[in-house]
């Protein structure tokens, strides 16, 4: 067996449940790019690709032979969405990175138009997928709707340097947690949960570092001489 083979096929027992390696891996490539994202690093990127890439053949139980018997197609298809969005945030990114330090975004909060703009993509991105994910058969369609479209709305987020995208990536988790532990996606499911504390490190870092960025305001003038000066 070649090493395609080895990681297609390898298995560990997590709680007496045969779970693939490559969930494991795939999360792992998904951490290290939360990693560079709250670094503001480019190497986010093309990290989280090649998670993407893994994932997608977890999440397709019936297609790829995994040993969990649910089909997620929303998590299955937001890999795809992922990797397509990433390679926008990956072109942003490199165009924006300052020299010298590697930095590649500056921090804000969204305006209110911009927040409201993603709440009405989450309403009606969240609508239009329910009803295609339950026609296909993905187990718990609701959620799994959601969790696709909070993902790709996060994603953009960050793209945009958007500190929100933190709050959406939490929204996300918290309901992504209790699907994957009912659905036997262990590893995933506990990478939920390390996301979940990671997104509100990685809130806090952009929040501190878009307040840092922020102009001070003038100071307010002592005296008639200094106000007309």
């Amino acid at each position: 067996m070649g090493p395609l083979g080895w990681l297609l096929d390898a298995q560990v027992s997590v709680a007496g449940s045969p779970v693939l390696l490559r969930e494991v891996v795939g999360n792992g490539f998904g951490l290290a790019s939360a990693m560079f994202g709250v670094r503001r690093l480019v190497w986010a990127w093309p990290v989280g690709m090649v998670g993407n890439a893994l994932l997608f053949t977890v999440f397709l139980g019936g297609v790829f032979a995994t040993p969990q018997a649910h089909d997620l197609y929303g998590q299955a298809g937001r890999q795809v969405f992922f990797f397509s969005v990433s390679v926008y945030g990956w072109w942003r990114w490199s165009r924006q990175r300052r020299h010298g330090d590697g930095v590649a975004v500056a921090p804000r909060w969204a305006t209110g138009r911009e927040r409201l703009g993603l709440l009405v993509a989450a309403g009606l991105g969240t609508a239009a997928a329910y009803p295609v994910l339950a026609a296909l058969g993905s187990w718990g369609p609701l959620p799994d709707a959601w969790i696709l479209t909070g993902s790709l709305l996060a994603t953009y987020g960050m793209a945009r340097g958007w500190v929100d995208f933190w709050l959406i990536w939490i929204a996300v988790d918290a309901v992504g947690v209790p699907l994957l532990l009912r659905g036997g996606f262990y590893p995933s499911a506990a990478m939920y949960l390390v996301y979940g504390a990671f997104c509100a490190w990685g809130l806090a870092a952009w929040w501190r570092t878009s307040r840092a960025a922020r102009p001070a305001p003038a100071p307010i003038p002592s005296t008639y001489s200094e106000a007309v000066a």
